[in-house]
């Protein structure tokens, strides 16, 4: 990966470029923002460009390959039916590098999902630590920097933290850790005391509208899309799914119909409960994308109900109309529904049981849905 070509914030690309060659690279660096902003491209792209500044003429294909025996990593991992016991990151290595090459922007459950652990909470335990002590307690194989990027450092459980904080502290010569993190507040306080921070900001609508260009994408449906992904390029790479979208438009139009008409109507609720035994049959990231399409229709009705029509892009392929739903999204139930919808993602992303997250939402919604403008 190339520093330059990354989908990063170009502030933080120049700053950490000239780290690099003012020779200013710090030893423990943390690296945070949210999912699918880059972080994890970022920093393979940076210690491809501080291995490449001292290395030969094939290190460059190495670190691209992630093959590169100075480049390390450690990300969470839990048993499978091929690792049964102790499980740590060098076992799925190869795993890593394809999932790397084909998804550099995934999520830690697109991970889970690629290693057949979607329904387990994975870690960096203690066999990681043990791991990451002997591999950087090797000389480096090129003479230069040996480079540990942790992705999703806040998992590392207590027992590795603290082997790991020594390391941190008084790492071997020419060392250099990489800490990325969504939520740095999971962190042990005295691992961010032991690290240079760099955050990241959500990207540009342009950045992500160049970038789906670039895959072919028509400059109107690039720019709608980059609206909706709100800065994350893996949310704008998961609307590319038409299928996807025509699906969610269809679960959203029956739910909000359903809540509407259950006011007084008991009957109504046997239907609540199979729509969401439907989408709970589904798998956690389709629950979640659906979750996210509907905090964005709900924020554009409120657009469309105040006028702002030059922002509101979104249109439905069925009978129902934005403008005609629009009036029942207003200041008095927007904050409630977005907390609600937010705080359904929260569970799900937890392993909560979907069904139970999704009736609890759907009769919460029949109130607001109903909630006059005062």
């Amino acid at each position: 990966m190339n520093l330059e070509n990354v989908l990063s914030n170009p502030l933080t690309k120049k700053y950490l470029k000239e780290t690099i060659y003012t020779d200013r690279i710090a030893h423990a660096q943390l690296f945070i923002g949210e999912e699918g902003v880059g972080t994890l491209p970022t920093a393979i792209a940076y210690a491809t460009e501080i291995l490449t500044k001292t290395g030969n003429d094939n290190t460059k294909i190495k670190c691209e390959h992630l093959t590169h025996p100075d480049l390390h990593f450690a990300y969470p991992t839990a048993t499978t039916t091929k690792i049964k016991d102790h499980p740590y990151s060098t076992l799925f290595l190869e795993e890593w590098r394809q999932f790397i090459n084909k998804n550099p922007y995934g999520t830690l459950f697109d991970w889970y999902q690629f290693i057949g652990i979607a329904n387990k909470q994975g870690k960096i335990g203690v066999d990681d630590a043990k791991e990451i002590t002997s591999n950087l307690s090797l000389k480096s194989f090129e003479g230069g920097y040996k480079i540990m990027i942790i992705w999703m450092a806040e998992l590392m459980n207590t027992d590795c933290s603290n082997k790991l904080l020594k390391l941190l502290e008084e790492p071997p010569a020419q060392t250099i850790f990489i800490l990325v993190v969504e939520n740095e507040s999971l962190l042990l306080d005295t691992i961010l005391s032991r690290c240079q921070i760099t955050r990241f900001t959500k990207l540009g609508d342009q950045i992500i509208t160049n970038a789906l260009l670039e895959k072919g994408i028509t400059d109107s449906e690039a720019q709608k899309i980059a609206i909706r992904a709100q800065g994350n390029f893996r949310r704008a790479l998961s609307f590319l799914n038409k299928d996807s979208d025509n699906l969610f438009e269809e679960w959203f139009v029956r739910w909000v119909r359903m809540a509407y008409s259950a006011k007084g109507n008991k009957g109504i609720l046997p239907s609540m409960l199979a729509w969401s035994e439907e989408i709970a049959k589904e798998g956690r990231e389709t629950q979640k994308l659906f979750l996210e399409y509907c905090l964005e229709v709900f924020r554009q009705a409120l657009l469309a109900n105040y006028g702002v029509d030059s922002l509101v892009y979104i249109q439905f392929n069925s009978n129902f109309k934005i403008q005609n739903f629009a009036p029942f999204v207003h200041h008095n139930n927007i904050q409630e529904i977005q907390q609600n919808i937010e705080e359904a993602l929260y569970h799900i992303e937890r392993n909560g049981n979907s069904k139970l997250i999704l009736t609890d939402l759907s009769i919460k919604l029949i109130r607001l849905i109903h909630t006059k403008v005062s």
